[in-house]
């Protein structure tokens, strides 16, 4: 029904910044919000950020308000992952994940989210 493509990883130093981007395709209702998780190496997947695609509403976890941002391009069909000063504690697989259930409201919980991408590599070290 829905399919997500993260891409933009890569290797930054610390203090950088880099942009992540999740291409979806297949049908996207108003109602559906996308998130952005992380997943470290030995450590749980855990919640960056989360954005209702039709309100627009944004909801971002504690270790990166501030510094990163979510939004969207609906003409694009992708959500972005605004990512800025860049700490090695940031290094992970980042996922794109799409919530259809009915509803606007935002969730950090991995297990409300139907969709999800491949996840690309974010290195921040010097």
């Amino acid at each position: 029904q829905v399919q997500l493509v993260e891409s933009g990883g890569g290797l930054v130093q610390p203090g950088g910044s880099l942009r992540l981007s999740c291409a979806a395709s297949g049908r996207t209702f108003n109602s559906y919000r996308m998130g952005w998780f992380r997943q470290a190496p030995g450590k749980e997947r855990e919640f960056v950020a989360a954005l209702s695609w039709s309100a627009g509403r944004t909801y971002y976890a504690d270790s990166v308000k501030g510094r990163f941002t979510i939004s969207r391009d609906n003409a694009k069909n992708t959500v972005y992952l605004e990512k800025n000063s860049l700490k090695p504690e940031d290094t992970a697989v980042y996922y794109c994940a799409a919530d259809g259930s009915p509803g606007s409201r935002l969730s950090s919980m991995s297990a409300e989210y139907d969709y999800w991408g491949q996840g690309t590599q974010v290195t921040v070290s010097s």
